[in-house]
């Protein structure tokens, strides 16, 4: 098979005069909120790492365009060649490709690259070591990835590596808590011309590849914490291009100025709550194991309130036994709604009494229930500080979990600390929220295969099912369309009778835009593909390059 080449904000007012000083075009973004800037460029750290690094300063090989049903838009790769037995995969890279420091890209980096993450698991974010065998660097623009099974997905898994220079990594002592502080990369914005913790300021690769198409000179971060913070620089037209929750859009950012402040919300990520099932209290462990204690979680929450009231009617409902989600209904094993649906319903009574039917009780008369063998249950559910929907969707879902008697309580960590938590197994519940991709397997795969628990925040769960793992495997053994059909739905069934995480809604993709300074945002009249700036959105490349400066 073989597919080819187609295609603080008091600065701000100073950081706009510099601008126009310069002549120089100054992009504001929000990509994440934070309550501080950790000078981290290293692309594979999961916590503290800047929302810039990766797609800006590492540029991917290919970006698959989920929008589009997976087209390839080719970086710094141009092709790539499936053998007839799905074990291997040979890709073409780019030529005239250079890092930033003026030195060759070539197919010595890519597997220099690969290696690393292999030989050091916590770098390993997409668990490339359990799909590739060996690398073989065939010739300075050729790379043969040899995969350890047949394997016609592995290409999507593969772009996600972050190709860092070998030349300058290979003499790091600990890429694990290296910080990377000066940065060499490929992508078209590699210059740090300004950090601090409330702000820092990104600049133009001059050696990039593709500059000709490059009109944003720099791009600028300041520092945001909460939601509300968001919505108050929005609507001050500080910002040009962002993705935050914000109440009542039409008139607290919209009609602020109607002719420039857009906004476009496509279907986007699974928002799920996880339970640790490895919890080292015992008596959350002992309910958290428990699929019938998870189901009755599961019917506590009332899922229409946490979509109209907490997220003000902007999130889908998702009430998928296997979290599937509307955007991918054409996936749907009927079967599945059937036998477990019940168990995504929002119904008081009926949890009480599947809890009741399962041994939980009120032994000591506090008014709530403790485990079948006596053992307390009490946790918190953790979400970042700031994201107010999703902490009045878990004040709601608190609120429901009272009224079968367990006790829970919201605790807002800051966001790294959160993330950091859910990767390490420090906390008890989470919410979380999970990336889509081509197929459904894309989300399943990464929060419920087993060799991504414990390893990322999106494997939180803890949770080991053998036949799942062969399950989620298998479905890219076969490029047939009816077998990946027939096996998932055998993955939903699998999900859904387990119910290792409570699906709630589907977020819409957060993307609002001010079109004063910058045109050719993506938008609902030019769909061109994912729109959000927010890390682990490759699109992102795209939408940056699409951009231009409005002329004076």
């Amino acid at each position: 098979m073989r597919y080819s080449l187609t295609a603080g904000l008091v600065l701000a007012a100073g950081v706009l005069q510099a601008q126009s000083a310069a002549a120089e075009s100054v992009l504001t973004a929000l990509p994440v909120q934070r309550t501080a800037w950790i000078e981290n460029y290293n692309p594979y750290n999961q916590s503290t790492r800047l929302p810039s690094v990766n797609d800006f300063i590492y540029e991917p090989l290919i970006i698959f365009n989920t929008l589009k049903g997976g087209e390839a838009n080719y970086r710094l790769a141009t092709a790539y060649d499936y053998a007839d037995d799905l074990k291997s995969l040979t890709v073409t890279l780019r030529d005239g490709v250079t890092w930033s420091d003026g030195k060759p890209f070539t197919a010595r980096d890519v597997a220099f690259s690969l290696d690393l993450v292999k030989k050091n698991k916590a770098l390993d974010i997409y668990g490339l070591d359990k799909i590739v065998d060996t690398v073989e660097v065939v010739d300075d623009r050729t790379i043969r990835f040899h995969l350890l099974d047949a394997n016609s997905g592995a290409i999507y898994q593969i772009v996600r590596l972050a190709v860092v220079p070998e030349h300058v990594w290979a003499d790091v002592e600990d890429p694990v808590t290296f910080t990377n502080p000066d940065p060499v990369g490929t992508g078209p914005l590699t210059t740090i011309r300004r950090f601090t913790a409330q702000e820092y300021i990104q600049c133009r690769n001059e050696k990039y590849w593709d500059a000709e198409n490059l009109k944003v000179d720099c791009m600028r971060f300041p520092q945001i914490a909460t939601n509300d913070q968001a919505l108050a620089a929005a609507a001050r037209g500080e910002l040009d291009w962002m993705g935050s929750f914000l109440p009542d859009i039409e008139k607290t950012f919209v009609g602020q100025d109607p002719e420039h402040h857009k906004y476009w919300f496509p279907a986007g990520s699974l928002v799920a709550f996880n339970f640790n099932m490895e919890t080292k209290n015992e008596g959350n462990r002992e309910a958290f194991t428990d699929v019938d204690f998870r189901r009755a979680v599961s019917m506590s929450f009332d899922r229409e309130a946490m979509v109209d009231i907490a997220g003000y009617g902007y999130p889908t409902i998702n009430q998928y036994p296997s979290g599937l989600g509307q955007a991918f209904h054409s996936w749907n094993n009927p079967e599945v709604d059937a036998e477990y649906g019940r168990f995504t319903r929002y119904d008081v009574d009926g949890a009480k009494a599947l809890l009741e039917e399962a041994g939980y009780k009120d032994t000591d008369g506090d008014g709530h229930i403790e485990t079948p063998s006596g053992k307390k249950i009490s946790f918190n559910i953790i979400v970042p500080n700031g994201w107010t929907d999703w902490i009045n969707t878990v004040q709601l879902g608190v609120e429901g979990l009272t009224a079968i008697g367990v006790e829970a309580q919201v605790a807002t960590p800051e966001q790294a600390v959160w993330s950091e938590s859910l990767i390490n197994g420090d906390f008890d519940m989470a919410m979380n929220a999970y990336f889509t991709g081509v197929t459904p397997q894309y989300h399943m795969d990464l929060g419920l295969h087993s060799r991504h628990q414990g390893k990322t925040r999106f494997g939180a769960t803890r949770y080991y099912n053998e036949k799942l793992d062969a399950l989620l495997d298998g479905f890219f053994k076969t490029a047939d369309a009816e077998e990946q059909r027939q096996i998932m739905n055998d993955i939903q069934m699998e999900i859904g009778r387990d119910m290792p995480y409570v699906a709630v809604f589907n977020n819409p993709l957060w993307y609002q835009y001010n079109t004063k300074r910058f045109t050719g945002f993506f938008s609902a009249e030019n769909p061109v593909a994912k729109p959000v700036v927010h890390d682990e959105t490759p699109e992102r490349l795209l939408h940056l390059l699409s951009l231009r400066p409005v002329e004076d």
